[in-house]
């Protein structure tokens, strides 16, 4: 089996290269989602969260994504912290997703794949790229912010040139059809390689 890691800037539609692989039979595990879900349902997680931002942490139960957004995307140390807590989690997770997968590869996508060290599971990394246009036009419509708020999120990301560095395969995502074709070229040739 190969795990291959799938991961791009805010914009770039990762997601729509995922749901490219999955349309094509490919099994994959969404880090970010996992990751959420964890921070929900595992208590000793929620303890951990709860003792690093305090009680306003979670509100009946459930994490305060907006509490800790504006705590985190501020503040590197926060950041570098929860990471350090919930990382170790995922990648547990991601092991018993695999130990239950049967297939020949898994797409393993997260937006900080290599700032997280995940990329060390994979076997093959994706960067996925997309135009500055689309990215902003993206988000705006997804998220319905600003583009100075789009801004400083991209502040807090690695470049694509650290990604695109670190990868073995890039998408080009700026017209579906292209990205289509380039997620078949990338499929057929890792379909060749796993034998």
């Amino acid at each position: 089996m190969k795990i291959i890691g799938l991961t791009g800037g805010i914009g770039s539609g990762k997601s729509t290269v995922l749901s490219i692989f999955k349309d094509l039979g490919v099994a994959t595990y969404i880090a970010d989602n996992e990751a959420k879900k964890l921070m929900n349902s595992d208590e000793k997680l929620k303890n951990q969260i709860a003792k690093l931002f305090g009680e306003k942490a979670y509100v009946e139960g459930e994490l305060n994504r907006t509490y800790i957004a504006s705590l985190v995307f501020s503040n590197k140390e926060k950041l570098n912290a929860l990471n350090a807590l919930v990382h170790p989690k995922v990648h547990e997770d991601f092991q018993q997703f695999i130990n239950k997968t049967n297939v020949d590869f898994i797409i393993y996508e997260a937006a900080i794949l290599f700032e997280s060290s995940s990329d060390k599971l994979c076997d093959y990394t994706i960067t996925v790229l997309a135009s500055f246009k689309n990215k902003t036009e993206r988000i705006m419509k997804r998220d319905g912010i600003s583009e100075a708020q789009i801004l400083e999120r991209m502040k807090h990301q690695s470049t694509d040139a650290f990604k695109i560095k670190k990868s073995n395969f890039v998408i080009r995502n700026n017209k579906l059809e292209d990205t289509k074709c380039q997620v078949l070229t990338i499929f057929e040739l890792l379909s060749k390689l796993k034998k």
